[in-house]
């Protein structure tokens, strides 16, 4: 299982990424977080919403009623312009992080530093 530190500084740009694919509400983006990790991942509604929430205050995201298939009206999120612009941040800063740690879990050579 995942840390809580990391799933917590992983949140923003997941949801990010996958609204960038389109609009989604909750459940959905719950379902979706779950299946692209294998199970890895299993968000709450506890954990999504107040995420969701902050994220649309800062302006990164958007939502809209619309009624669903099935005639239930549903809270769908957009990614905003500046959700576009901070999720390239996002991107510039992981990439980072990751090409990092890439280079430190090579197998070390005996007497390089």
């Amino acid at each position: 299982m995942i840390s809580k530190a990391l799933v917590g500084a992983s949140t923003k740009p997941i949801i990010l990424s996958i609204l960038l694919r389109g609009e989604n509400y909750g459940y959905q983006i719950i379902h979706k977080v779950r299946d692209l990790s294998g199970g890895e991942l299993d968000w709450s509604f506890g954990m999504l919403y107040p995420v969701l929430h902050k994220l649309e205050e800062e302006g990164l995201i958007r939502s809209q009623w619309k009624l669903s298939e099935n005639g239930k009206m549903r809270k769908y999120y957009l990614i905003t312009d500046a959700g576009r612009t901070d999720l390239e941040s996002e991107k510039r800063q992981w990439s980072s992080v990751q090409a990092a740690l890439g280079k430190l879990w090579l197998p070390a050579v005996e007497g390089a530093e």
